[in-house]
């Protein structure tokens, strides 16, 4: 099978928010943006020479309403199944994220004021549902999708063949993607200790590219100095009592 290739898709800004196209023998959508960007992401996608109706599935990383936003007018655009992992169900199904956000820095603070992140999206009722590690080449692709899990309990990355890892808010870039090739937490993580296990479980497969929900694509090695200094920073947190975790 030929190289998978990785477009991204913004959903937002140039690199604020992203979306994804991974084209192999068919082509994979991860990430559905906000609410209401279906018909922005079907026309790039479209101007990228791929007919909607070839879409063999809809990847969402996680739960969070700027990722699974347009989940459902996607898969009405496309008929294209909806994969999710079964953690994230509730979101899913209910349109909503777990809330209260859990504020990774100043950034997370600020933007869990933000309305827009409370809204309900369009429910969307996955089906198929990811337990574990799951291979794509039943819909064209040489990729697997890896349980990531801190982000959100039921995060995802997919890992393709030739080793691009499409992450997600694993990782993301500094001031949400404002400033190129710098690794940054998102602005919420429900377990940042979890989420930075998931995270140097992916560097260990030795990705040659990390492309982030926000942001410009991310050198592993980058990520991997950044990841060290996180861990740290979390065992500081931890140690003085200040390491919020969401609870079950």
């Amino acid at each position: 099978m030929s190289r998978t290739k990785v477009v991204p898709i913004p959903v937002m800004g140039r690199h604020n928010i992203n979306a994804y196209l991974l084209l192999g023998r068919r082509p994979v959508i991860v990430d559905a943006g906000t609410p209401g960007s279906g018909r922005k992401i079907l026309d790039q996608i479209t101007a990228h020479g791929v007919d909607p109706a070839d879409v063999a599935l809809i990847v969402i990383t996680h739960g969070h309403i700027d990722h699974f936003g347009s989940a459902a007018e996607l898969h009405r655009l496309t008929g294209a199944p909806v994969a999710g992992h079964m953690a994230d169900l509730g979101p899913y199904r209910s349109g909503r994220a777990r809330e209260p956000y859990l504020p990774t820095g100043p950034m997370g603070r600020l933007m869990a004021r933000n309305r827009k992140l409370h809204v309900r999206a369009e429910p969307v009722d996955p089906a198929v549902l990811i337990r574990g590690e799951t291979g794509l080449e039943d819909y064209g692709l040489a990729a697997r999708i890896m349980p990531t899990p801190g982000h959100t309990a039921g995060s995802v990355s997919v890992l393709t063949d030739d080793g691009d890892l499409v992450a997600g808010d694993l990782i993301a870039g500094s001031f949400m993607g404002l400033v190129p090739g710098r690794p940054a937490n998102p602005p919420f993580h429900d377990d940042p200790r979890q989420n930075l296990a998931s995270l140097h479980e992916m560097l260990a497969l030795d990705p040659i590219s990390l492309h982030v929900g926000h942001g410009t694509p991310l050198d592993p090695g980058r990520v991997r100095r950044w990841a060290e200094k996180e861990g740290d920073r979390l065992a500081r947190l931890d140690a003085a009592g200040r390491l919020p975790v969401r609870g079950e």
